[in-house]
């Protein structure tokens, strides 16, 4: 069995083991092969994206490696502008009719700016995360150096500099502790007496206070206020170092080491903040507990433990697809000649790197991961690095299940449950409704209401949205209890929509109005306004939040009065429709142009994350979503060629899923407007935005996995390119996690954990043997892979919608009745 699966079921015995491994690794060779799971660079990074990203879930580092001055740029989850507030407001009467009528009237342009002045908030439009500062340790006469390398082991969580200068090799090894709470660097040399260096912190944070006392820097502050909110976050730092040997000073905000063999630095940092409404918390308390608890441990003793710590999740998974002579290349060098030199370690390194940030940015207990994960060097960050709801929050959370990474899931669904009850406040105060309300933000005090002008802001739909993470966190692990803990979450969700849905004048559906599909300005109002009413992807929402409930009142034998008038509801949503130009409607209306390029492609959110669009179960559908991607085209900004490349797995195209996967691994410097990845495999939305590193990892796993229509199916966007291979610990709906191995495109062998037992249905291009394995008849008799009944699409007159020959491939279908804590071995025949 692999140490995966001893992790789940022995976590201490397993710690013990990764701790011994630890160790042992420290004792290898420097001039070892670079690991598979290394990023690493011969010259120093020239600038913020090309620092190297370290984290423990609260602390975040970027590590720039320069010989002569190291640059650290810090941050800690908490440091928000402002302090709990709420933006909700009473709108004036008749605002929303007002606003509604002229939807219906189809005056968009008039009922938009009335929106923008009058139901956008007037108090604050959320509150910018912010970076702590930064570090800089200067090094006399290290300006002329050679044998250069910079680089961030992903596999162990570890940043690592080396260097000659004045004939000294020296080494720099940083990490941010999981298991210690502090970032802790160390500094050595081969020859004695060789570190002398001076170490100063820097903020552009304003009221700092900085100290000295018991050799250590201490600084104290406050983050800034922003939009007449008064800033209350108060944070402090302790800067403490410990050295062998030499002479140490620390005075005059200055850390001065001379002829030491060796120099440790601990960092600690904590603030006031408790939770989202709560800051009475005691930062100086908290912070010299971190330092003094990280000062006592011995460096190797705490290396190997949050090592072992990081390990424990990042082991889980498992992904080889071949190796080339292009590993020998720096790690900028080789995401530059991706889509021109076969590469495949590079595919398998930036899935593992996606999994890599959401363990550092989003463990449990801590924030969720933000716009820009933890990392963030500017006070007014760009969007403020807050939550945006319409994509890019729940892109980040697309892999959690998937990918092996379950408890990174947790900070969001914590905050789901806390924007239930700041929403509810939104919804009555706002619209008159019951229930809870998110728009397309959010941030750490957990606004509601909507936020810049309407053509972005106003949308309602933002609760539905996160309201699916709850129920997938469900259907993968099968969790009853969990479920009853968040029903009242999504029943509140659904109340919303339930009071707020107006009937449409044409056809007397159900429809959310005011909304837009986001941010796109339509056809409708020659597009000049995206304010308009039942938008797809909000009719996409709206039933998958009333089918959850409906099917979460079932499971849990509960409220079943308000399941059914939900019932009732939801069969007067919108039906899906397929316009004139054979795409599937962005709106109520055939408004959709072959030339609209827009990045968002909101209205296929049903075909993926969602299951209501099959090649499967709607083929007239799937085709009409595949048109849609076709208009739009391939490259765009980071975050939407990693959607599209989850899109076009769930289209079962592998080729053209690889064909994104080249466009988003595309080098980008200091391109305005270019879509792509940094030197430090960061994506590049531009500027930098993290929703694309974990919107990849998760396209990559549906290339090798999906478990939503219904079936496990394997190797379903399999690219011609990656013939052999194998992948070990992906996890299906049901709780099933996955090894595969195969060559020549074919399952070799493959093997299944079941964590909860029942039916594990199967499809795969190649047919399989195994003890057990028998001919899928019928529905699946496993719940969690229940697949939407959704109504009959509308499609235009004009259309001439073609569905390919042979489309969906042939495939084999088996079912396999599994018991709980066992594996299965099964080989392709």
């Amino acid at each position: 069995m692999k140490i995966s699966r001893h992790i789940g079921r022995n976590a201490a015995k397993a710690m013990q083991l990764l701790i011994i491994i630890c160790f042992c690794m420290t004792i290898i060779p420097l001039n070892a092969q670079t690991s598979p799971l290394t990023l690493w660079y011969d010259r120093p990074a020239a600038d913020w994206n090309q620092a190297l990203p370290l984290g423990n879930g609260r602390l975040g580092a970027m590590v720039f490696g320069t010989p002569e001055v190291e640059h650290l740029q810090l941050n800690e989850e908490t440091i928000w502008a402002g302090s709990p507030n709420s933006n909700a407001h009473i709108l004036e009467p008749g605002v929303l009719e007002t606003v509604r009528r002229l939807i219906f009237e189809e005056k968009f342009v008039e009922a938009e700016n009335l929106a923008t002045a009058k139901i956008m908030s007037p108090k604050n439009h959320g509150m910018p995360y912010q970076t702590l500062g930064d570090l800089f340790i200067s090094f006399p006469a290290h300006s002329d150096y050679s044998d250069y390398r910079r680089s961030l082991d992903i596999g162990n969580a570890l940043a690592d500099v080396q260097y000659k200068a004045n004939g000294v090799h020296f080494r720099r090894e940083v990490f941010t502790s999981f298991t210690d709470q502090t970032i802790i660097v160390r500094i050595t040399a081969d020859k004695p007496k060789s570190v002398t260096c001076n170490a100063f912190f820097t903020s552009p944070l304003e009221k700092l206070e900085q100290s000295t006392d018991e050799n250590q820097l201490i600084i104290r502050g406050i983050t800034t206020s922003h939009e007449k909110q008064s800033g209350k976050v108060q944070f402090e730092t302790r800067i403490k170092p410990k050295v062998s040997s030499g002479k140490l000073t620390v005075a005059d905000n200055l850390i001065s080491v001379e002829n030491a063999d060796e120099l440790i630095i601990y960092i600690a940092v904590a603030t006031n903040f408790v939770n989202y409404n709560d800051l009475s918390g005691n930062k100086t308390e908290k912070c010299l507990s971190y330092i003094n608890k990280a000062y006592s441990n011995d460096y190797e003793t705490a290396k190997a433990e949050h090592t072992a710590f990081f390990r424990s999740y990042m082991d889980r998974v498992s992904l080889d697809l071949g190796h080339t002579e292009a590993e020998n290349k720096p790690t900028d060098q080789r995401i530059r000649d991706f889509a021109t030199i076969f590469d495949p370690s590079l595919a398998a390194l930036y899935f593992q790197f996606g999994r890599y940030l959401l363990i550092c940015s989003s463990l449990p207990g801590t924030q969720p991961a933000n716009l820009q994960g933890i990392w963030n060097d500017r006070l007014l960050p760009s969007w403020d690095s807050k939550y945006t709801c319409n994509i890019n929050l729940e892109m980040n959370y697309w892999p959690a299940e998937s990918a092996n990474l379950s408890e990174m899931h947790e900070p969001m669904l914590k905050m789901i449950e806390e924007l239930a009850i700041t929403g509810a406040e939104t919804a009555r105060m706002m619209y008159g409704c019951r229930g809870w309300v998110l728009h397309h933000n959010t941030d750490i005090w957990r606004i509601t209401g909507p936020v810049d002008r309407a053509s972005s802001g106003m949308w309602i739909t933002g609760g539905a949205w996160v309201c699916q993470h709850l129920w997938y966190r469900y259907l993968y692990t099968g969790d009853k209890d969990y479920l009853r803990r968040i029903y009242p979450a999504m029943r509140e969700a659904a109340m919303f929509f339930n009071d707020f849905l107006i009937p449409e004048p044409d056809h007397g559906w159900l429809v959310a109005s005011p909304s837009d599909s986001p941010e796109n300005p339509h056809g409708g109002s020659n597009r000049k306004a995206s304010i308009s009413a039942g938008t797809t992807i909000d009719n996409e929402l709206i039933f998958d939040l009333f089918s959850n409930l409906i099917s979460a009142s079932e499971i849990l034998d509960t409220d079943h009065e308000f399941a059914d008038t939900i019932a009732t509801k939801r069969a007067l949503l919108p039906p899906l429709q397929i316009g004139r130009h054979n795409q599937l409607q962005e709106w109520l209306h055939d408004w959709d142009s072959p030339a609209d390029t827009h990045r968002h492609v909101s209205h296929l959110y049903g075909m993926f994350p969602s299951n209501q669009i099959s090649p499967f179960r709607t083929p007239e559908l799937s085709e009409a979503a595949k048109n849609v991607l076709k208009y739009r085209g391939d490259p765009s900004t980071g975050w939407s060629m990693a959607w599209k490349i989850c899109l076009w797995a769930r289209l079962l195209d592998g080729n053209h899923a690889y064909k994104l996967l080249t466009n988003q691994l595309d080098l980008v410097g200091l391109e305005p407007k270019k879509g792509g990845t940094y030197g430090n495999m960061f994506d590049a939305h531009p500027p930098f935005q993290i929703d694309g590193n974990f919107g990849c990892t998760a396209g990559i796993a549906e290339m090798f996995l999906q478990s939503h229509d219904g079936f496990v199916y394997l190797l379903p966007a399999l690219p011609d390119v990656w013939k052999k291979g194998s992948v070990s610990g992906l996890v299906a709906r049901g709780g099933f996690v996955i090894d595969m191995d195969w060559e020549n495109g074919k399952i070799k062998k493959l093997t299944i954990f079941s964590r909860n037992g029942g039916n594990c249905r199967l499809r795969s291009l190649t047919p399989l043997k195994g003890k057990g394995l028998k001919p899928a008849k019928g529905e699946n008799p496993n719940p969690l892979f229940a697949v939407p009944d959704i109504k009959t699409p509308l499609i235009s007159k004009e259309a001439n919608l073609v569905i390919p020959e042979n489309y969906p491939k042939k495939t084999y279908l088996y079912d396999l009745n599994t018991e709980k804590g066992i594996t299965y071995e099964i080989v392709g025949n």
